[in-house]
């Protein structure tokens, strides 16, 4: 078994061999892939939290929690976002240089032989999850080893397509988040991979036929992250990322919904548009 309080090193490279095995049989990025406003790229971003003058020994997923000032408040979820072409072509290039985060990535010699095209979209996605993930939370990204990227993840909510890139933070001590970004939260890997820290997401959803006294009520699966300030809850595409990594690299998957207890939340209106 995994030892999640010691042997980092092991913990880094069974992710790396487990995103290489899930990958290397088949295509990663569609052909017709576009840096259009549709596509995002966000980083799925693991270490340990510093606290006490020190880092604590459990590798952990590091979240950020939306602020009210911007879509979705208060859901968990990975840096990142849209492509900015001319901008983030130019990171791009930097990316495919030697001693870069990706150059260092032990797969990516036979990216660059056997998967040219795809290459291009690997480092232009990576680039664009290191410069959302600077802006929202001045992410290091010199501090970054990329462990392999993740399947797509299509928003239900929005027209939007996430690539997921899986990253290890070996030595930030601490974030600073932007106006996007109200917190940064931890939860331990293996607190995600207790099937008691799971349950049905009952959500309220508000809509003008709250007056017709039939309002709109909808369960997802999700995970309830206790900590010493209260709880959160991780679900939506977040939640998906999550179990597809957790399920690649552990073979864990989430208990069924319908075994659950619910917990209850509410979207207000503005949730799909901000203040």
């Amino acid at each position: 078994m995994l030892n999640f309080s010691g042997d980092t090193p092991a913990f880094i490279k069974k992710i790396a061999v487990a995103l290489h095995g899930r990958s290397r049989h088949g295509r990663v990025f569609p052909k017709d892939l576009s840096d259009s406003s549709s596509t995002s790229a966000v980083l799925f971003l693991l270490g340990r939290k510093f606290e006490w003058d020190r880092f604590s020994p459990e590798p952990c997923l590091i979240l950020n929690r939306r602020s009210i000032k911007v879509k979705q408040p208060g859901d968990l979820c990975c840096p990142g976002g849209s492509i900015y072409p001319r901008l983030d072509s130019y990171f791009a290039k930097i990316l495919c240089l030697p001693l870069s985060p990706l150059a260092r990535w032990p797969y990516w010699h036979l990216w660059r032989q056997n998967r040219r095209q795809e290459m291009k979209w690997l480092a232009l996605l990576f680039a664009t999850g290191l410069r959302e993930s600077f802006e929202e939370m001045r992410l290091n990204p010199f501090g970054v080893k990329f462990l392999g990227p993740l399947p797509s993840e299509q928003l239900i909510m929005f027209r939007r397509t996430i690539y997921p890139m899986v990253c290890w933070i070996s030595r930030q001590k601490r974030f600073y988040p932007n106006r996007e970004v109200e917190s940064i939260i931890y939860i331990p890997i293996k607190n995600l991979l207790d099937s008691s820290n799971y349950a049905r997401y009952r959500l309220h959803i508000e809509t003008p036929r709250e007056k017709e006294k039939n309002p709109d009520v909808t369960d997802y699966p999700c995970f309830v992250h206790e900590h010493q300030k209260g709880s959160e809850v991780l679900w939506g595409a977040t939640f998906r990322i999550t179990m597809i990594f957790l399920e690649i690299v552990f073979g864990f998957k989430a208990p069924d919904m319908e075994s659950l207890s619910p917990v209850h939340g509410t979207l207000h209106e503005n949730y799909l548009t901000g203040v």
